[in-house]
């Protein structure tokens, strides 16, 4: 039974500031780069005596900022030839004059191949430098917004999340706004952003000094001074830098503008997260909904009751939250994996199960989904669980997974038709998936509107 319907009181912002350690994960960011940004964001707010409902719709802002992020990642890696996670760390960390952008691209696009395809691709992004950043920015702010909107959030946030890259100077992202037209929540989220990125990476006085250069050009100058003050008192860089930032951030939400956290929103949640999971590639569009569908209506055919039967779409929504945390360039390889970049892959289940289980009440979702790939045999990952070891609802999401896996088109195989995704996974009845699961699986598939 699930821990929500236990009666355990579970707020927004503890589930949604949770989930943004994978939005973290996502831009290649240490974890917790969301919780901080809103700690620094909120005593900006503060100082500048934003009231209540506004910090409010800050707070969800900077917790968010980051919703539409996994949207681009297979693009990176096939405009710039490189590892998605590690561009997009070191990119926030890198100048804004022009020859610190050109090194930047010097040293970052296509180191591991042969050096004539890498000039090309060295002088193709010179060329349509900005084409591309516009590109990218636009797919993930416009992704971003829409997440936020299904989130239930209103347009003062999914506004903030959409121009998150604007520029002070007009200089910015997706529509070049400047100065005052540019969304409160999107200015104060950038200007947290990069405080966070230099403090984290070199201190206090670089993160400082970084703000102060880009003052008047990327950073409103209010803005920048009003944290010049909040810089000032010691214990706001304490509680930054500690270990406790999660329960410092949660105590800043305003309690009278919360939104209530129910059965359906709880869904609403996880679908959502869902899709940010399936935009990290091309090829797993509308992945994590097949496999909740699929899922779902195996449960059903069980008779499983309720509440576990929302489990088991919970978890099945959220399988592959850990993916996020993978390099789309290992994803999306179209050949035969190295072991070393399949051990790689392998940690996704247990990046999933380290998120999830930072909510109190998503322990038992934790556990589904984190043991997806297990096998009955023994031979699994991330734990070589055995088949005593492998609960219901993994058993199912693990058949559901698989089916959807094999019939969809991926970078390593063309989509394959039912029945010849019925004849693969017979081979694997008994050793990687429940044979019970299996044979509800091809009822499932037989029922009106599923053939």
């Amino acid at each position: 039974m699930s821990d929500i319907d236990k009666g355990d009181s579970l707020k927004l912002a503890e589930l949604l500031g949770s989930l943004s350690y994978a939005l973290d994960m996502t831009e290649g960011q240490p974890e917790g780069h969301c919780m901080r940004c809103c700690w620094i964001g909120i005593h900006i707010g503060r100082q500048i005596g934003l009231e209540d409902a506004a910090i409010w719709g800050l707070y969800y802002t900077l917790l968010l900022k980051d919703l539409g992020c996994s949207s681009n990642a297979a693009r990176i890696c096939e405009l710039y030839l490189t590892d998605d996670l590690n561009f997009k760390h070191d990119f926030k960390l890198a100048g804004t004059n022009v020859s610190q952008i050109l090194g930047f691209v010097f040293e970052h696009t296509g180191k591991n191949v042969g050096w004539s395809k890498r000039l090309t691709t060295i002088l193709n992004i010179i060329r349509n430098g900005d084409a591309i950043a516009q590109e990218l920015i636009q797919t993930r702010c416009n992704r971003g917004a829409q997440i936020a909107r299904k989130l239930r959030f209103p347009e003062t946030v999914a506004l903030g999340i959409h121009s998150l890259d604007e520029h002070w100077n007009g200089s910015g992202h997706p529509e070049a706004l400047r100065g005052d037209s540019i969304p409160l929540n999107a200015r104060i989220a950038l200007l947290s952003q990069i405080i966070d990125v230099f403090n984290f990476s070199n201190g206090q006085a670089a993160a400082m000094a970084e703000i102060r250069q880009r003052a008047g050009n990327w950073f409103d100058p209010d803005l920048v001074s009003a944290f010049e003050k909040v810089a000032k008192i010691p214990a706001f860089w304490q509680t930054l830098n500690s270990q406790d930032i999660d329960q410092a951030v949660f105590s800043l939400e305003p309690a009278d503008f919360s939104m209530p956290l129910d059965e359906d929103y709880m869904d609403d949640i996880a679908a959502a997260f869902g899709q940010v999971i399936d935009s990290k590639s091309p090829f797993t569009a509308g992945h994590s909904e097949r496999v909740a569908f699929y899922a779902c209506a195996i449960a059903e055919q069980f008779n499983l009751p309720e509440p576990q039967r929302k489990d088991i779409r919970r978890a099945a929504l959220l399988h592959d939250v850990g993916k996020l945390g993978i390099s789309s360039c290992i994803l999306e390889k179209p050949g035969k994996l190295t072991d070393e970049e399949f051990l790689n892959v392998q940690q996704h289940a247990r990046l999933g199960e380290e998120i999830l289980s930072k909510i109190v009440q998503f322990k038992d979702l934790a556990t589904i989904a984190a043991a997806h790939h297990e096998r009955l045999d023994g031979r699994g990952y991330p734990r070589r669980l055995t088949a005593d070891q492998i609960c219901l609802e993994t058993r199912i999401i693990t058949v559901a997974d698989i089916f959807d896996a094999i019939s969809a088109e991926r970078p390593y195989h063309a989509a394959n038709s039912i029945e010849r995704t019925l004849e693969i996974m017979q081979g694997m009845v008994d050793s990687a998936i429940d044979r019970k699961c299996f044979d509800t699986l091809k009822t499932v598939l037989m029922l009106p509107g599923l053939e």
